[in-house]
């Protein structure tokens, strides 16, 4: 579904990202790990086109793509939960969900009913203000949000950070059901050791911008890929 070759990307002057390889296939999660500030956020942020890269090419389900805004790739089906969920906390759940529908046709602005099945806390509070909710279920929100642009590849940007356990749990389940369903590339960017060793298929580390580690879970040991992300 996705494949990201030889990626650079800069901030000004300073470069972030040198020569950054990726693939992400459907039905699997692959987790973009190491440790803070290394590059994981910046190159979600070049897959979603927040920020553009400098160099290298982006394949999204067979195309190569140019280096197009973040609206551009959404409509292409790129879903993305940002670090930090910002989600908006004037609009209530469900003016917040509605905010996917502007890179659907007209005919498919709709919430799935899978989005209250899967979070059952946002039907219950769709009339709330999305600042009135709790971190948990602002995450879950920001989630939900992106589920509602039908994406073929999705984007979790630290998804536990700052939630509360059962939550988290919650989270993983989610995540491990829409890698089920088959249709969906996930990427996850994560902290959490347990939480994404457990939901990998395969994984790629990152120090100070470059790729040191790159493999599927059943060829690469689990202290590999410890020792990868406490360097």
């Amino acid at each position: 579904m996705l494949s990201v070759r030889n990626l650079d990307l800069h901030y000004g002057h300073s470069q972030i990202l040198n020569g950054v390889s990726l693939e992400a296939e459907a039905g699997k999660v692959t987790c973009l790990m190491g440790t803070n500030g290394v590059g994981k956020t910046s190159l979600i942020k070049a897959i979603s086109g927040t920020h553009p890269r400098s160099a290298g090419d982006i394949i999204l389900d067979g195309q190569t793509l140019g280096v197009l805004p973040p609206q551009a790739m959404a409509r292409l089906g790129v879903g993305y939960v940002p670090q930090g969920r910002e989600i908006f906390p004037l609009l209530t759940v469900q003016e917040n969900l509605e905010t996917g529908f502007s890179c659907l046709p007209r005919a498919e602005r709709r919430v799935p009913d899978e989005i209250f099945d899967l979070f059952p806390v946002l039907k219950e509070m769709k009339d709330r203000r999305g600042g009135d909710l709790s971190g948990g279920q602002q995450q879950q929100l920001a989630i939900g949000r992106a589920l509602v642009t039908r994406p073929k590849l999705l984007l979790f940007d630290e998804p536990t950070e700052g939630i509360q356990p059962n939550v988290i749990q919650q989270i993983g389940r989610v995540i491990a059901q829409l890698r089920d369903r088959g249709d969906i590339a996930i990427v996850l960017v994560e902290q959490y050791f347990e939480f994404a060793y457990e939901l990998a298929d395969s994984f790629t580390i990152l120090r100070r911008g470059t790729v040191t580690l790159s493999g599927r879970k059943g060829d690469v040991s689990r202290d590999d890929v410890l020792r990868g992300v406490s360097v």
